[in-house]
């Protein structure tokens, strides 16, 4: 099912509105935002000289960065008033980038992710657990209004207590799950061992994934895990942008189609910046056109990814994103959680008995991340209780930093390999 008319839209009748709306913006931003204006003094271009889409380029980028810079509200386009709803990050590199919305805002987020939801598969006929977490994160609720506003009916149970999850899915006969695709086989496992067949003794067709990279041999699992007639399909957003709604694949799983009349994409090579031709991959960049509370112009994602102009099979017009390939700096992403480097020394160093000298090493058993931190001892010691303290702290210090639990084996002094160039501390073995 198709949810919006827009979605069909010839590329003459797409480009008119993003044009129409990015001058809008454009002109609105200069106006309002100071670090904007800032920006765009700096390289010499004012709204005036966005005279078409190409003119997009000449616009300076936004990061993540500048969001923090301008923490909680420098870039915010209207009066805290005027805002209905604040979600964050998690801050886990610093503060946390901090996003606004205002009632028109909620309405286009709801909009675009009812037409992700509808290109997934879902309808009014659905019974959708939402298994991301509620609160801050934008996952959750975001899929909660979008699924909502298409008549499904919503069961918010959030994410843990993986028992209690089966239990709900065979008593309420859930039919879509919201969920990330590690979480999703947890649940499948858990649902096995408690003695019940995810693709006999549920109703569960059809699974709308996100947050964590979904590859082709994940989608496999899935379809191992729930049955070989269940829809998978992943969906794209981020809170800076909006939260989920930004793109989503339909049935034909030939990438994520991107709601172009509320974002511009660009792939631009990420290291020089430069907009590369349509069909070659970079880092995609994102403008927003129709957010009010925080419109982020050029907005560098950080993700690797490439843009289809071709109709879809499915008779949307709107561009695709292919699935992402992954990410153009050295972010971990552990059970949906992002997770740098940077914390982790951080939280190392902190503590006077460790060296400097550690190792992140990531795995996988069962469907399951594991996250395992070895680092130095400053000074041997024999003494088990200290050490045993000395690991709970780093430990506990560390579920702090990073929202999720970590094993700390601590090793002796001069163990740890050494690096005459840059250190490449990281060991993601996910993969093997």
């Amino acid at each position: 099912m198709i949810w919006s008319k827009e979605e069909t839209l010839s590329r003459e009748e797409i480009e008119k509105i993003q044009l129409e709306r990015l001058q809008e913006t454009v002109n609105r931003v200069y106006e309002k935002v100071a670090p904007y204006r800032a920006k765009m003094d700096a390289v010499g271009v004012k709204p005036e000289d966005i005279k078409s889409l190409k003119d997009l380029a000449k616009l300076p980028f936004v990061t993540k960065q500048d969001m923090r810079d301008n923490y909680p509200f420098g870039l915010f386009a209207v009066p805290r008033s005027e805002l209905v709803r604040i979600h964050a990050s998690s801050g886990t590199t610093g503060k946390p980038t901090v996003v606004g919305y205002t009632e028109n805002d909620l309405k286009t987020w709801t909009e675009c992710v009812s037409r992700i939801a509808c290109m997934g598969g879902a309808s009014k006929d659905d019974v959708a657990q939402i298994c991301f977490g509620y609160g801050m994160f934008t996952g959750a609720l975001g899929l909660h209004y979008g699924l909502e506003n298409i008549g499904a009916t919503i069961v918010p149970s959030s994410t843990g207590n993986s028992e209690k999850q089966i239990m709900y899915m065979k008593d309420f006969e859930t039919t879509l799950l919201v969920a990330t695709p590690s979480y999703a086989l947890r649940l499948a496992e858990v649902a096995r061992e408690m003695g019940v067949d995810p693709a006999k003794d549920l109703k569960v067709k059809i699974g709308l994934v996100g947050s964590e990279l979904l590859t082709d041999a994940m989608r496999e699992e899935m379809y191992k895990a729930w049955g070989k007639d269940m829809l998978v399909t992943s969906n794209y957003g981020m809170s800076e942008l909006m939260g989920p709604g930004v793109s989503g694949e339909c049935e034909y799983l030939c990438g994520m189609h991107i709601n172009e009349d509320y974002f511009i994409p660009e792939i631009i090579n990420p290291e020089t910046g430069e907009v590369l031709p349509v069909g070659e991959k970079g880092e995609l960049v994102i403008t927003c056109i129709k957010k009010e509370g925080i419109p982020l112009i050029r907005y560098r994602t950080k993700d690797i990814t490439r843009l289809m102009y071709e109709k879809c099979k499915c008779g949307r017009t709107f561009c695709r994103m292919e699935n992402l390939s992954g990410r153009s700096d050295d972010m971990l992403k552990i059970r949906g959680v992002n997770v740098f480097p940077s914390q982790i020394e951080e939280v190392i160093l902190g503590f006077e008995e460790l060296g400097p000298h550690y190792e992140i090493i990531v795995t996988r058993e069962g469907y399951t991340d594991k996250l395992e931190i070895r680092v130095e001892l400053a000074q041997s010691t024999d003494s088990f209780g200290e050490l045993e303290k000395l690991s709970n702290g780093v430990r506990n210090k560390l579920k702090v930093m990073l929202g999720l639990d970590a094993k700390v084996k601590l090793e002796s002094p001069n163990t740890l390999q050494r690096f005459e160039g840059k250190a490449k501390r990281i060991k993601d073995l996910r993969s093997k």
